[in-house]
């Protein structure tokens, strides 16, 4: 078994895409090795990475005997920059089957968060075939909250963020974006606004594209029916980003959704209740 710890720089790798119109340069991380893979797809926070959103998960998948592969998006990361002016969900759909075809893999199982489970709900009606289970946090397109007034304060903070990177914006985006903020410490502060500030390119090319189409992750509520892989909703109770309504109307569109809960839990499900959740994929995974 191989001692290389498991670390963002001992991970990283690039490879060249061609899918469709896409020819693209995207950057991620791959981690162990298993007969079955895992992909995870992050969110679209500035500074956002693979490794960023699930580094507290990435060990118990490997440890468990899976491959795991955390794709950073085009437009985030070390991945080429793009001016998005149609779906970003199908484009990141489009860049995960390139990725795929790249590296040599069919099937996969995919867990994503928030804009990573849109791109995720993208990928499987695309390619429905690829998909193992599904695992979605915080997203997946199961249309606007019936509730809480679009967009929400969440998002109204990303944006605000991307078009003024400063410590002091990231601070109030972070505030509700989890729960509880007391255990974000100032060196994660830092690191994220590092990660902004290193690519202005992705920055100015966000709001570029929310500017030609403000409305960039599709409505697949009328087709989430047509989803028949096992799938996992997992959602905080108190999302202030996407309301835990929409999660509902995921798991009423699938064919075969199931629906956890998070008490006290914001839009970082995954970072929040790292231990719990890393159970209960694994059960889900492996079940």
């Amino acid at each position: 078994m191989s001692t290389t710890p498991l670390t963002e720089a001992t991970t990283s790798k690039f490879v060249r895409i061609k899918e469709g119109e896409l020819d693209l340069q995207l950057h991620y991380n791959d981690c162990g090795s298993g007969a079955e893979t895992v992909v995870m797809l992050h969110g679209s926070g500035p500074g956002a990475s693979g490794w960023a959103n699930f580094n507290r998960n990435v060990e118990p998948l490997v440890a468990a005997g899976y491959r795991v592969i955390l794709m950073d998006c085009p437009g985030w990361s070390k991945s080429d920059p793009i001016v998005c002016t149609g779906s970003r969900s199908d484009l990141n759909g489009r860049a995960l089957k390139g990725l795929l075809d790249a590296v040599g893999l069919d099937k996969v199982h995919i867990i994503g968060n928030s804009m990573g489970g849109h791109s995720a709900v993208a990928f499987a009606l695309a390619n429905p075939k690829r998909v193992g289970k599904l695992v979605l946090m915080g997203g997946g397109t199961g249309g606007p909250s019936q509730f809480v007034p679009m967009p929400t304060e969440g998002i109204k903070l990303i944006q605000a963020l991307y078009r003024e990177p400063s410590v002091e914006n990231l601070k109030r985006m972070m505030a509700v974006f989890v729960y509880d903020s007391s255990g974000l410490t100032e060196e994660l502060y830092q690191t994220r606004l590092d990660n902004m500030l290193a690519r202005r390119d992705h920055l100015e090319n966000f709001v570029k594209s929310h500017a030609a189409n403000p409305k960039q992750f599709t409505d697949y509520g009328p087709r989430l029916g047509e989803i028949a892989a096992p799938a996992l909703i997992i959602w905080g109770r108190d999302d202030r980003f996407v309301p835990m309504d929409v999660g509902l109307r995921l798991v009423w569109g699938m064919q075969n959704a199931e629906m956890h809960i998070f008490n006290r839990c914001g839009h970082w499900a995954q970072w929040e209740h790292a231990e719990k959740f890393n159970r209960m994929v694994l059960d889900f995974l492996t079940h």
